[in-house]
């Protein structure tokens, strides 16, 4: 499937939005002037924004193809790994890192749940559109046996210069002169889905996406997406990696009617607010 096709895919699946904008604000892409309240439907240019935010949160999905089917069926894990809906999950904090990314998960349930989590935030940041970096993410991630593959296939997705200039980077991944790239994933919660004693793990985790260029003139504003990956992670060198995943959108909260902040104040909030691991 091409890239083109990937895009319509995940644009006609976009709903409606309904936004408010910051006063003093504009909107070019609606005809009229700004727009404050109200359900509006989105423009050409949103749904195209919105199919990159999936395109690019489901990169290393697209890479990953094989023939797996998403994910639908029930928690098959037992039940004492289960847990309850607003308890958090895991273990004590870990206090070792590799590549600035935390390891050295207990071999537990808990354990995997927290790697799971922590490496989500990884394979979906900003970090993975620079080449040195990219590279250290995925070796430090995925098992030994899969890491150079998957790395290879990686670079083709991330690197292809259509796929970046759709999303507004320049050639080499970088953010325009003026605004600020941000790809930058909030885990929610996660849920075992298997968890077995020959050291492999089912893990789903579900997350939210900011996504987009920051900046007074940018033609990608930052937005946000709702989306639940599972991995399949196997027990090696001491700690939990990363073989497979499959991911799928939502479950999508209905958005409330908030004002949208100012091109210049999400600019601001992205530099003043670091964001977090989530060893626990």
């Amino acid at each position: 499937m091409s890239h083109d096709d990937d895009y319509a895919d995940y644009a006609v699946s976009e709903p409606g939005t309904r936004t408010r904008f910051a006063e003093g604000d504009t909107d070019d892409r609606y005809d009229g002037g700004p727009r404050r309240g109200g359900r509006v439907s989105p423009s050409r240019a949103t749904v195209t924004v919105m199919g990159v935010v999936v395109l690019l949160v489901a990169a290393i999905a697209f890479a990953n193809r094989s023939g797996n089917s998403t994910d639908d069926g029930e928690n098959t894990a037992d039940p004492g790994t289960r847990t309850q809906p607003t308890a958090p999950t895991g273990d004590s904090p870990v206090t070792t890192s590799t590549d600035g990314i935390p390891s050295g998960f207990p071999q537990t349930a808990k354990g995997a749940q927290s790697a799971a989590a922590n490496y989500t935030v990884s394979l979906a940041g900003a970090g993975m559109f620079d080449d040195d970096e990219r590279a250290d993410i995925v070796r430090a991630l995925y098992v030994p046996d899969v890491a150079e593959a998957r790395l290879s296939a990686l670079d083709k997705v991330y690197d292809e210069p259509d796929f970046l200039q759709r999303i507004g980077l320049e050639e080499d991944g970088s953010a325009p002169t003026g605004t600020t790239f941000v790809s930058r994933v909030n885990p929610v919660g996660t849920s075992v889905k298997a968890y077995g004693d020959d050291g492999t793990a089912k893990i789903a985790v579900w997350y939210s996406a900011l996504f987009g260029l920051a900046g007074e003139d940018s033609e990608n504003p930052v937005t946000e997406g709702w989306y639940t990956t599972t991995y399949e992670l196997r027990w090696a060198d001491s700690d939990w990696k990363v073989s497979d995943y499959t991911q799928k959108d939502g479950p999508v909260p209905v958005g409330r009617d908030q004002t949208a902040s100012s091109a210049e104040d999400m600019a601001k909030a992205v530099e003043e607010f670091g964001g977090f691991t989530y060893a626990r």
